[in-house]
C-alpha cells in the first residue's frame, strides 16, 4: 500500500489502487491526514465486482466519513480480462451519489465539502477513538 495525497484548491486528495480499498487503514490514514477523497482507480472482474465494489467504496466512505471515488474501465468482452465497470462516487454518509454501468462513460458528481463536518458533528467519531485501546495508524 502507498498513499499519495494531492494538493488541490479544494483541499487534499487521497489515492490508493484498487486492491488497496481492501485494507481500511490507507483510507483512515488519509482521512486522519486531513483528505477530502480517496480515489481508487481499479479494475475489478465479473466476479469480485458484483460482489465487492461498491461494498468496499461505500464501506471506506462511511468507515472516514469522506467522499470516496472508484473509476473503473468500462467492460470489454473481447478483451482478454473482463472489467466489472460501474465507476462510482460516494458520499460521507456512504451513500452512492453518482455510477455509471459497465459501459465506457463519464460520472460526473458534485461534492459540498460542508457534508463532511455535518455527518462528523453528528456522529462524533474523530473525537471517540479509542486509542488507549488500539494505537493510531495515523502516526
Amino acid at each position: 500500500m502507498y498513499l499519495m495525497n494531492l494538493v488541490t484548491a479544494w483541499g487534499k486528495i487521497g489515492v490508493g489502487i484498487c486492491y488497496d480499498m481492501r485494507f481500511p487503514e490507507l483510507a483512515m490514514i488519509a482521512a486522519r491526514k486531513g483528505c477530502l477523497a480517496m480515489i481508487y482507480p481499479g479494475a475489478f472482474n465479473l466476479t469480485t465486482g458484483p460482489m465487492h465494489w461498491e461494498l468496499l467504496l461505500r464501506a471506506r466512505a462511511t468507515d472516514n466519513m469522506i467522499f470516496v471515488g472508484g473509476c473503473s474501465p468500462a467492460r470489454n468482452l473481447e478483451a482478454t480480462y473482463h472489467a466489472w465497470g460501474h465507476s462510482t462516487m460516494v458520499n460521507p454518509k456512504g451513500e452512492v451519489i453518482a455510477k455509471a454501468g459497465a459501459e465506457e462513460s463519464i460520472v460526473y458528481a458534485e461534492i459540498d465539502t460542508n457534508d463532511i463536518q455535518e455527518i462528523r458533528s453528528g456522529i462524533p467519531i474523530y473525537n471517540q477513538r479509542r486509542f488507549d485501546l488500539y494505537p493510531d495508524v495515523s502516526q
